[in-house]
């Protein structure tokens, strides 16, 4: 019998470590799974810099989050810089940029097109995939501009992410209207997992400039406790979005 209990007992706890063991980061294991596949890195650029400018899409996306002179942003997926470089222009000398994203390479090269470009009041910084590692109350705003569809822990990533705002400060989402592995996210699902974090949605707009929509958020009330947050279903969420839609929300 004790030869038997021990079996058991055996085989309970090699069952624990390959639960525990089961492909996800360590420090992402607290938080629960999102509900959604992911798409592929998609590379560090989104398409030329010159067509998004000629579309005007940053200057629609910076007027849309109003930003102005002497403001600190973050832009999270820097990548080449697109964002980074034009936040810098518009925040001023009195402004910070804090360009983050989790491939060195990339960040490297920004780095150098900082220095060449002479932009004191940018800086770069390399985070991790369930974690920006942005310093505590220092934002007025945080870009994710065509990323957070490749981000695998949406709900530990945006519960580290939240702690980085100033007091009123808010996160912006710029990306497209199609399934998660295709390079977008439904904004339903967006709406839902910033929700379980604890953010509302302040304004969504849909603009051809950015060859998809606009979302702005703002933290609302106490941070939950990671075994607290709710993960969204992502067959709910699409048959609640093709029930009401998604309008403007101002």
């Amino acid at each position: 019998m004790r030869c038997l209990q021990l079996a058991v007992l055996l085989a309970l706890g090699l069952a624990a470590c390959h639960r525990a063991d089961d492909g996800r980061a360590p420090t992402a294991r607290e938080f629960p799974k999102a509900d959604r596949p992911v798409s592929p890195p998609g590379g560090t650029t989104f398409s030329s810099e010159q067509a998004r400018d000629d579309r005007n899409e940053a200057m629609t996306v910076m007027d849309l989050a109003m930003i102005t002179p002497g403001m600190r942003v973050a832009d999270i997926g820097a990548g080449e810089g697109y964002y980074t470089v034009r936040l810098a222009e518009r925040v001023g000398k009195e402004g910070r940029v804090v360009a983050e994203d989790i491939d060195a390479d990339a960040m490297q090269r920004l780095a150098n097109r900082i220095e060449r470009d002479h932009l004191d009041n940018a800086y770069t910084t390399v985070g991790t995939p369930d974690d920006p590692k942005l310093p505590a109350a220092s934002f007025d705003r945080i870009f994710m501009v065509h990323m957070y569809h490749e981000v695998g822990e949406p709900y530990a990533f945006l519960w580290r992410l939240r702690p980085a705002l100033h007091p009123g400060g808010q996160v912006i989402v710029v990306d497209v209207d199609r399934p998660t592995n295709r390079h977008g996210i439904p904004p339903q699902l967006l709406f839902c997992e910033f929700s379980a974090v604890g953010f509302r949605l302040a304004q969504f707009v849909r603009k051809p400039e950015l060859q998809g929509y606009y979302a702005q958020f703002t933290a609302e009330g106490a941070r939950p406790e990671p075994n607290k947050i709710k993960a969204c279903s992502q067959a709910v969420v699409q048959q609640q979005g093709a029930a009401n839609g998604t309008g403007n929300v101002g």
